[in-house]
């Protein structure tokens, strides 16, 4: 134990402070939706999409049921069938990967840079004629290379789709991630900055043409009550989660810049030790989702943490060009180093909003006195 410091407890995460700080709003917001009796499409989920757009800075957002919905909706707005290839990346949660397959397509990876996120000159040399989209992810909450990005799918002429899961709120030189892409897809997720009590998602678009489409396709194809123009399926973001998840949208931006404050004083406690910590480029605002550092001793450095009361998570330790679901796809291990090697050296540190200073540089603390130990 640190001589300096009283043993505390940290905890990855506390899902229940957030809700107990908003408990009285949330109880009247809920007795409203039940007293209503208005639970699907209803105006709770009106005023959270059109809040959602401004936040994305697009011109329209649907509320879907998850954020993998999200994902394989827009693909199949695009008209991505059996055969086509999706560009994304292997270092992501799977999901990434999964909506490709199960629309038909061939998901087809491509190595990332030191900040996670894909590297342009990667994707460009995985481009062959059958590619018809890119999917890149905003890893950690910081945003993937746009300008190249945009520029190769221009190029080649093939859309470009944001997975927008860790990264509300994310800025790439002035403008949010959400908004550059054909659709920018969204994860409400508990876990999320922005966390709904369940399961939910969003798309944003600036595309009329696809918003249109979506309005039907998140609601089995139908053009109205009566009528239904296409087969489709049931993937509406439910009335009380979007009026739940409009009582903490007022508070986003204090708590992305909480979750900012805390990455700094990670990064200003933690830099120059021997391990990698992230921190921001001049040009970009990340959101933390989360804090990953790596170091070449995480799993000591991990248990060590365990032993003082700080719980960590690894995000994520088997890439997904190694899981059993992705043996089909024939890759093997070596085929993207940089991957690979993170997945050996990640380690994610505790980072939500409701951390106190005193917790945070605890944590920082005790990881400097580990490396005192092992200079």
């Amino acid at each position: 134990m640190l001589a300096t410091s009283k043993k505390m407890q940290v905890p990855y995460i506390n899902l229940g402070l957030q809700n107990i700080a908003l408990k009285d709003q949330l109880i009247s917001e809920f007795w409203k939706v039940m007293e209503s009796g208005q639970f699907i499409l209803g105006e709770a989920l009106t005023n959270f999409e059109k809040t959602f757009a401004a936040i994305a800075q697009t011109k329209y957002a649907l509320g879907m049921a998850n954020g993998t919905d999200a994902l394989f909706l827009s693909l199949k707005a695009l008209g991505i069938k059996e055969g086509d290839e999706v560009i994304t990346a292997p270092n992501s949660f799977l999901a990434s990967a999964s909506a490709i397959a199960l629309i038909g397509g061939k998901p087809v990876f491509a190595d990332v840079q030191d900040d996670f996120n894909l590297d342009p000159a990667k994707v460009e040399k995985a481009i062959t004629p059958k590619t018809k989209a890119i999917i890149a992810v905003h890893l950690t909450g910081r945003p993937a290379p746009m300008d190249e990005l945009l520029a190769i799918a221009k190029k080649h002429n093939i859309h470009l789709i944001e997975d927008c899961a860790q990264a509300i709120g994310a800025e790439y030189k002035g403008k949010r991630v959400g908004s550059f892409g054909i659709t920018g897809c969204f994860s409400l997720h508990p876990l999320k900055n922005l966390a709904a009590s369940g399961d939910g998602g969003v798309i944003t678009t600036n595309d009329e043409k696809v918003y249109n489409y979506l309005l039907k396709a998140r609601n089995h194809g139908l053009k109205n009550r009566d009528e239904c123009e296409f087969w489709s399926y049931n993937s509406r973001l439910d009335n009380l989660h979007a009026a739940l998840l409009n009582v903490k949208l007022p508070h986003l931006d204090k708590w992305t810049e909480r979750r900012r404050k805390i990455a700094q004083l990670y990064y200003e406690k933690l830099n120059g030790l021997k391990i990698t910590v992230p921190h921001d480029k001049p040009y970009e605002k990340g959101v933390y989702h989360t804090f990953i550092i790596q170091t070449g001793r995480r799993n000591e450095l991990k248990e060590y943490l365990a032993t003082q009361g700080i719980d960590t998570k690894i995000h994520y330790p088997v890439p997904i060009h190694l899981q059993e679901a992705a043996k089909y796809l024939g890759y093997k291990k070596g085929d993207f180093p940089v991957t690979e090697k993170q997945a050996e050296t990640i380690l994610s540190l505790p980072v939500y909003p409701e951390l106190t200073d005193e917790q945070v540089n605890y944590v920082a603390d005790c990881i400097v006195e580990f490396y005192k130990k092992h200079s």
